[in-house]
């Protein structure tokens, strides 16, 4: 089994922390530049993470999650779980395109009807998450928890949200930063 992506992105980090220390080559690729035909062809979507296992390819993150706990013989996400994985998808999308936009030369501080919507969507979503984890939907370290922390620590990582109001997270990332792969994934730490 080899799984495909950047070492900074919380879509892949999300599945190596769901594998674990699970039989899986991890193959850092440059999706930007020297990698990008390599990822064309991997995945029209020209997204990551990529899970190729044998002769089969499992493309996206929530897809390659659904076939991993198949595999592992995980419990499927209830709707609720499903859910919170929409809302986490949205704050991370949308830092994503405000990263994005930024490192395109746009100024995302900008009074601008696009990046309002971005912004406005992240604190929704961030809002939402923190009120779950306040009710301790996030106690356990299952996928919806681990995609918090994923996306929790990209956006800190990447200095695109101030979270210092919502203590539901912050003591989410607290208490599973020293799960499994947790370190190992850093996405501050070196690439391989």
């Amino acid at each position: 089994m080899e799984l495909l992506g950047s070492a900074a992105s919380p879509f892949v980090r999300r599945i190596r922390l769901l594998l674990g220390e699970r039989d899986c080559v991890f193959r850092g690729i440059d999706i930007y530049g020297a990698d990008r035909e390599a990822l064309r062809q991997a995945n029209p979507t020209m997204k990551i993470p990529v899970l190729i296992d044998d002769d089969q390819t499992v493309l996206d993150s929530r897809v390659i999650a659904r076939y991993l706990s198949a595999q592992m013989d995980l419990a499927p996400l209830s709707w609720a779980q499903e859910n919170q994985l929409t809302v986490i998808d949205g704050a991370t999308d949308s830092a994503f395109l405000l990263l994005s936009a930024s490192r395109s030369g746009i100024d995302i501080g900008q009074d601008m009807p696009f990046i309002q919507r971005q912004q406005e969507r992240i604190a929704a979503c961030v809002a939402s998450m923190d009120a779950q984890a306040e009710q301790g939907a996030f106690q356990e370290w299952n996928y919806p928890a681990i995609c918090a922390y994923a996306s929790l620590d990209w956006m800190l990582f990447r200095e695109l949200f101030d979270f210092a109001s919502f203590p539901g997270l912050l003591a989410l990332r607290e208490r599973h930063q020293h799960q499994p792969m947790v370190a190992e994934t850093d996405p501050r730490q070196p690439a391989d």
